[in-house]
Formats: structure tokens, C-alpha cells, sequence
């Protein structure tokens, strides 16, 4: 019999694994049996992709800024983040040879560059603290009986332990092996369970214009995004047109304070979202801008009179939606043509048609109900021995490595309560 059996081979169950040993070493016990079970062929599949294959480790903002961070059920999170915290998993990377580095808004990435370095020094944790580790195994089902787990069912058979963890993911990035397998066993032994969307995920545009200017990324740029005229999301930072609408940082961010009346609303045809292209310049001082750059070119058709205002790829979709002729010099567009590409340039307006699906998703939102789980532990408040980490549960956040970090410190909160709950 295993002391700790944990189901899922990702951020959450690799760190599972850890505390769990750790909480026995700590406890003066050597003599412990911990198996990590896989169903990919490899450990941290998902991770690997994380970050454009750089993995965004997790962000090195103060403790009160992660709970910031977080999207849903916050509060349920203090115990997590103060056992294992962001410098938790930054000293435990630099210990088994990871050097890290900090970019832009504290993410955290490793030195290399190279997601692999991360798994590999996690690889190298696994090793050192004995456990044991199973790939190409699926777990059918939990066995549970008089409100106790007492171990695993297999295709070939079944495995005992005194404590399980599911630390299976959410259903993001589905081809790394998410399907949903936790949301199933959580439900069955009766746990409450929050409906799972799509969340940090691109936006689908109506029209052609995104995918007229498909491949431009915009920087220092403005973006609200509106249900009817309220905006629920404002910042400033990064974009990228696709074929199929918007995505990149700012995007996936606005996408994780969707509510279900936002969610409602695309259905309806009123969630907008409105880009302002020149967010440093208030309407006045983007007008003598203008005024300026048509008196500079005045002999030049107002097509090409843009070049110093906008991208390239961008100047024939704006001079298309401004209904001024191309041909017009710009010496003689009038005050109110002026106007509307002013109006224009500081209300890219597009209207969401809906959201990409959980394939291209970062995170899940929605899953294991908090009311559920003990937030000091981990553990189920039905089941004795079971333990829920990471993305299964509903919990999420915005980009910038704060996902990450709910799995790492949910991950070793759960194993090192094991470790003690016997």
C-alpha cells in the first residue's frame, strides 16, 4: 500500500509529490511510499507548451498581489500562498539548478528560455525524494467506500494508498492529455461542481477586418471591452489580429473577467470590445497630430498620409473604414472627415462573436467546487484521504505566471497534508 497516490503528472502533482515528501522528511520519516501517475509518456506535457515553450514560472509580486491576481475565489488561497509562495518556488527551482530570471510585470521565466529546464529540475526533485513515478497509466476510477479513498482502479488492476490527490487538470489544451477525468470522479462521490468554460482565450470578431490585418501585433495600445455600454475591462499593453478575431495578452486577460452575464451577452450581440490605437494622446492633441501630418503631406493623397501615424498593414484597413477617398489630398480633408478617423483611431470598435474553444485556452475556469475542499488542507470535506490541486479546482487567474502558481502552491499544500492527516 501506498502512503500518497497522486493522479496527474503535471505542476500541481509533480509539487504534490514534493511536499508530500518533504512533510515526511521534515517529520524525521524516510521510510514513505509515493507514486506519481502519468497518463502521457512524459511528465509536465502541458508545461512544456506554457509561455511559447519558455514557461512563465510564476510572477515576483508581492504575496498580496498574487491573491490580486486571482479571478475566482481568491480568499480560499491564503493557507496555499503562504505555505508554498512565489519565492517558495523560485528557491526550490534554484536548489535542484534552475537560475531564473525577472521580465516585464515580475513574470518570472526560467534563464534558459526553455520549458524543459523547468521539468528537468523537477525531474531531478522527484528523484532525489524517492518517488515514484508511472507514465503511459490512466486511472479509471477512485476507490472510495464509507466516505474514505483507499486507492486507484487501472486498466490492469488497482493500486491501494492511504491518500489520493487528483491533481488531473482542467480541460485546456485538451491534446496534453485534459480531459476532464477529476471534474468526473468529483462529481460522482458528490462534490459540487462549478460549470467549466474556456477562460485567458482568444476572441472571435464578426467581419473581415481582423483578418484583414491578420499577423500585426499592436503595442501600447488601449483595450475596453463592453457588455452593452459597460465596460468590464480596461489596460493598456499588447494584441495580435488573427484570422479568426483577437487574441494576445491584453486579449486573453479581458477574457478572464467574463462573467455568465458577459458570456450571455455575446450570445445577445452586445459584448464590444474597442481598441484606442493612440492611447498617450488625448482627442485635442491627437487632432493637432493629425492637423499637422495633413498639413506636412497636404500634397499627398490621404492614403499615403498616414505612414508616420500607423503600421503599414494597418493604414488601408482605417482609410477603408473612415470613408474618406483614399485619392483626397490631404491638404484638403475637411474638419468633420478629420474628426471621424479621430473618432476612429481612439474606438477600433469589434464586436465579440464568441470565444475560442478549450483547445486553445490557457486555463479552465469553473471545476471542484472551494465550498468542497478544506482550504488549510486541500482535502475533500466529504471524502476522507482525497485531495484536490490545481486547475480541477475553480480557481483562476489572470496571465503573468499567477496560474501557475496556484497549481504549484494548491500542488504542495495538498502533498504535505497528507503526509500529516493519518
Amino acid at each position: 500500500m501506498y502512503d500518497l497516490i497522486i493522479i496527474g503528472g503535471g505542476a500541481a502533482g509533480m509539487l504534490s509529490a514534493i511536499g508530500a515528501a518533504k512533510a515526511y522528511i521534515d517529520r524525521g520519516i524516510n521510510d514513505y511510499s509515493i507514486v506519481l501517475i502519468e497518463k502521457n509518456e512524459k511528465l509536465g506535457k502541458k508545461l512544456f507548451i506554457t509561455g511559447k515553450g519558455r514557461c512563465n514560472i510564476t510572477n515576483a509580486c508581492d504575496i498580496e498581489d498574487l491573491f490580486k491576481a486571482v479571478k475566482s475565489n481568491p480568499k480560499f488561497l491564503y493557507s496555499a500562498f503562504y505555505t508554498f509562495s512565489n519565492d517558495s518556488m523560485i528557491e526550490l527551482l534554484n536548489e535542484f539548478g534552475l537560475n531564473t530570471k525577472v521580465e516585464r510585470g515580475g513574470r518570472v521565466f526560467p534563464c534558459s528560455d526553455h520549458s524543459s529546464d523547468v521539468i528537468k529540475a523537477l525531474t531531478k526533485a522527484l528523484d532525489r525524494y524517492g518517488i515514484e513515478v508511472m507514465l503511459n497509466t490512466a486511472v479509471k476510477d477512485l476507490i472510495i467506500s464509507d466516505d474514505t479513498v483507499s486507492g486507484v482502479t487501472l486498466s490492469n488492476g488497482s493500486l491501494k494508498a492511504k491518500s489520493v490527490v487528483v491533481a488531473t487538470g482542467g480541460y485546456s489544451y485538451q491534446t496534453t492529455g485534459s480531459t476532464g477525468d477529476g471534474y468526473k470522479w468529483a462529481k460522482k462521490s458528490g462534490h459540487k461542481y462549478v460549470e467549466v468554460t474556456p477562460s485567458l482565450v482568444p476572441f472571435e470578431t464578426y467581419g473581415d477586418t481582423a483578418k484583414d490585418l491578420m499577423g500585426l501585433s499592436l503595442r501600447n495600445i488601449d483595450v475596453t471591452l463592453y457588455n452593452d455600454s459597460k465596460p468590464i475591462y480596461k489596460d493598456r499593453g499588447e494584441m495580435l489580429f488573427t484570422h479568426f478575431g483577437l487574441s494576445g495578452p491584453l486579449i486573453l486577460s479581458a477574457s478572464a473577467e467574463l462573467k455568465t452575464k458577459d458570456r450571455d451577452a455575446i450570445k445577445e450581440g452586445k459584448l464590444h470590445l474597442s481598441i484606442d490605437l493612440k492611447p498617450a494622446l488625448d482627442e485635442k492633441q491627437l487632432d493637432d497630430r493629425l492637423i499637422r501630418d495633413f498639413d506636412r503631406y497636404s500634397k499627398k493623397e490621404f492614403k499615403n498620409s498616414l505612414n508616420e501615424l500607423l503600421p503599414s498593414k494597418m493604414i488601408p484597413v482605417i482609410v477603408d473604414l473612415s470613408g474618406i477617398d483614399p485619392m483626397k489630398k490631404a491638404g484638403v480633408i475637411t474638419k468633420e472627415e478629420r474628426h471621424k478617423l479621430l473618432s476612429l483611431l481612439k474606438d477600433f470598435r469589434f464586436k465579440i462573436k464568441g470565444l475560442r474553444d478549450f483547445n486553445e485556452a490557457i486555463i479552465t475556469k469553473g471545476g471542484v467546487d472551494v465550498k468542497s475542499i478544506n482550504p488549510s488542507t486541500m482535502e475533500s470535506k466529504l471524502i476522507k484521504g482525497l485531495y484536490f490541486a490545481g486547475e480541477v479546482i475553480d480557481l483562476d487567474a489572470v496571465t503573468g505566471g499567477f496560474n501557475l502558481q496556484i497549481a504549484w502552491s494548491t500542488g504542495y499544500l495538498a502533498g504535505y497534508s497528507s503526509a500529516f492527516d493519518k
